[in-house]
């Protein structure tokens, strides 16, 4: 079995520097995944005359698979091939659900709670998201003590 780099979220000691690098690489992952989803939903709405509510679903599972890929073999890397199955059945939960949920809740909150105008009220709930996100990466999708059960 490989062993992971980061398997846990901590933040004492010296996993600090650790728990930071694997933000960012994970944040790296989601800036490119974006990029993924926006190609995908023009390939399958533009080229393939799909329409937009189905493609714009196929495009986010695209995303979402590129996602769970980079975090597999960069993010996370090293982790073991015996439940990866589990890893991308969490990880659609994770960030497919949560993704949509949170975003929907907290730029509603942001935006009638707070009054932020909605493009700045989708940004904050973005940016919660990502917290939120990471956390359940780190702590429940590529945890090592779920994959060694």
């Amino acid at each position: 079995m490989g062993h992971r780099k980061a398997h846990r979220l901590s933040v004492s000691g010296g996993d600090a520097l650790l728990t930071l690098i694997t933000w960012l690489k994970f944040n790296a992952v989601g800036i490119v995944g974006a990029g993924v989803q926006l190609a995908a939903l023009w390939i399958f709405a533009r080229v393939l005359g799909i329409q937009y509510v189905a493609a714009t679903m196929l495009s986010v599972e695209v995303a979402v698979l590129h996602n769970f890929v980079w975090h597999e073999v960069w993010t996370w890397s090293g982790a073991p091939r015996e439940g990866r199955w589990r890893r991308l059945a969490r990880f659609h939960v994770a960030n497919g659900f949560v993704s949509i949920a949170s975003t929907a809740l907290f730029t509603w909150l942001f935006r009638q709670g707070v009054g932020l105008p909605l493009l700045a009220a989708n940004l904050g709930a973005i940016g919660v998201t990502a917290i939120l996100n990471f956390v359940l990466a780190a702590t429940w999708v590529f945890s090592r003590e779920l994959d060694s059960r």
